[in-house]
């Protein structure tokens, strides 16, 4: 849609004075790269740019530029509410339903704006008036770059959009290394280098500035971790005692489920996180080749996202949500014995 209607979409840019950008609820380096890139190529335009997180993020990604100006809807919801209902455009990143962005629904819903979706999950929702889904792409980032592209501005792609756009592209592909890595995003990889994205840089700061109590962390989710050789699965759990124990930040548990997933022989892993204060547990899945967890969390965890990369949650205390689990298994013995 993208492609057919980009003309209107410049005439909806170029009529509008007030442009606020959303990222989901718990925003992770695609959300919030996206949601910075295209912050800084729509002021550099002229416009009055407001991105607006559903709640705060890890202090891993707090770094990037235009950082300082983010507004945290749990922090500032009276003056979030009134910047949502002055907009002229929404954008929406990164997530394709507007429950993806908890308490910021509601006001999304009443207000008599003109939304944007840009996203890369699959089974969008009808909300927005202009929809650019991909879910092939390698990440959001990847598709506002292309954005960018489609409204022949890439000459304004200043260093501060590469460096957010370029940490989205390497979060979201695991450092490029996700089968949805293509040839075009090495590409788009390559132009945001030339255009002032320091590589070496990026990655230090995302990946290479851990904490003591996190590294801890890591130790003791490994310590946990549990193997079905049968199912070719394995998951790891932490309960809100150890999350406790290790001063558990946002952001800390990022990349753990892969260590399950890098297991030889195992092509489905799972990490249950409790979350006593939402009454709820979080699960990431992840696998390799065939096996969707987008449609195995949507069927049984309240969650959804990509094939290979998906989220969900369960109401249940921990330990029933992996019995229940474990249970679900042989229903998919075909599945993950391939």
């Amino acid at each position: 849609m993208i492609d057919t209607r980009i003309l209107e979409i410049t005439a909806e840019l170029d009529g509008a004075e007030n442009i606020v950008i959303v990222p989901h609820r718990g925003p992770d380096g695609d959300a919030i790269g996206s949601s910075l890139g295209l912050y800084h190529f729509l002021k550099d335009k002229g416009h009055q740019v407001q991105v607006i997180a559903p709640n705060d993020y890890p202090h891993f990604l707090k770094w990037l530029p235009g950082n300082d100006s983010v507004m945290i809807y749990e922090q500032e919801k009276a003056k979030a509410d009134e910047l949502i209902s002055q907009a002229d455009i929404i954008f929406t990143l990164d997530f394709n339903h507007l429950s993806r962005c908890g308490d910021m629904e509601l006001p999304l819903t009443e207000v008599d704006a003109v939304f944007v979706m840009i996203d890369h999950h699959q089974e969008p929702a009808d909300y927005a008036a202009y929809t650019y889904s991909d879910s092939e792409m390698s990440s959001t980032c990847e598709m506002v770059y292309n954005f960018i592209n489609k409204l022949r501005a890439n000459k304004n792609i200043t260093p501060e959009i590469a460096t957010c756009l370029y940490a989205g592209i390497m979060t979201d592909t695991g450092s490029f290394r996700f089968s949805s890595t293509s040839s075009d995003t090495h590409r788009a990889i390559a132009d945001l280098i030339d255009k002032g994205a320091k590589n070496a840089e990026i990655h230090n700061n995302i990946f290479d500035t851990n904490s003591q109590d996190k590294m801890r962390l890591l130790g003791t989710a490994l310590s946990n971790l549990k193997v079905n050789s049968e199912f070719r699965t394995a998951y790891i759990t932490l309960s809100q005692e150890e999350l406790d124990r290790h001063h558990f930040q946002k952001g800390d548990t990022e990349g753990f489920v892969n260590y399950g997933l890098s297991l030889e022989g195992i092509i489905f892993a799972v990490i249950f996180i409790e979350k006593e204060n939402e009454d709820l547990v979080k699960i990431s899945f992840r696998s390799k080749g065939d096996f969707d967890v987008n449609k195995f969390a949507r069927a049984h965890f309240n969650g959804g996202g990509h094939i290979n990369a998906a989220g969900g949650r369960s109401d249940l205390s921990l330990n029933d949500t992996v019995v229940k689990f474990n249970r679900l298994l042989p229903e998919y013995r075909e599945k993950l014995s391939k």
